[in-house]
């Protein structure tokens, strides 16, 4: 088994707690309009890894990683069986570890499917999970994929009492709504075990990125937004006075 890798980061502080190990995986299937790591779409392109090769390469590491290894994307299911390896031989070495993912993959009717997760949730300790909006529509607007199946995973998450961070990327009037980040917060309620949720605010980092692949940025002009808009949206989805 080989998985596909666009990159790693030896000293991440902001993908779960603590001082992380990030990988992020080659291939995602949605297009946000939103993306700043567009360079991650394509499927199977990057450097190859066996999972017990990337496995040696965090622990050159583990003496530092305070928090654990963090795998994201592009989005990493798309390569589950892959992170699911991975995942098992570092919690033979006791490293925590954690999924930043927006759970487009899972599909509550498949079966097979279903085990998959499952089985990769045995040796999840935490899962980042990227609701980009609540509205099905709006959602299908932002990334070209409705949100049936990813609010179908946060419930299964919930249910495996497996340990959420909710993360929502604020863009104005894209994300940006009070009703929406109502509805966003009800839904959490919903949920059995989030931890804390994650206001992440737009940024135009990513924008040279489509220039140098020569696509055209599809927010050209949105500016990241307002102080204020931030710090109303942290409110509204503040869970227990844990929101970051």
């Amino acid at each position: 088994m080989t998985g596909y890798v666009h990159s790693f980061e030896t000293f991440g502080t902001v993908d779960g707690p603590g001082i992380r190990f990030v990988v992020f995986m080659q291939g995602c299937p949605m297009r946000c309009k939103y993306c700043h790591n567009p360079d991650t779409w394509v499927m199977n392109v990057g450097k190859e890894y066996k999972p017990e090769e990337l496995a040696k390469e965090v622990l050159k590491y583990k003496s530092y990683l305070t928090g654990g290894v963090t795998v994201s994307g592009g989005e990493p299911l798309v390569q589950i069986g892959f992170v699911t390896e991975l995942f098992r031989l570092l919690k033979k070495e006791n490293i925590h570890t954690a999924l930043d993912t927006s759970g487009v993959t899972f599909n509550p009717a498949d079966e097979e499917c279903v085990l998959r997760h499952k089985e990769l949730l045995c040796y999840t300790d935490l899962v980042l999970l990227d609701i980009k909006h609540i509205d099905g529509e709006k959602h299908k607007e932002i990334t070209g994929h409705g949100n049936e199946n990813i609010l179908a995973f946060a419930r299964f998450l919930s249910d495996s009492g497996t340990t959420m961070w909710i993360r929502h990327v604020l863009v104005p009037d894209l994300t940006d709504d009070d009703e929406s980040l109502k509805k966003l917060k009800n839904f959490i309620n919903g949920l059995k075990t989030v931890q804390k949720t994650e206001v992440l605010p737009y940024h135009t980092m990513g924008e040279r990125k489509y220039e140098k692949l020569g696509r055209a940025y599809p927010l050209k002009g949105v500016l990241p937004p307002a102080k204020e808009r931030v710090e109303n949206a942290r409110k509204i989805l503040t869970i227990n006075d844990n929101t970051i």
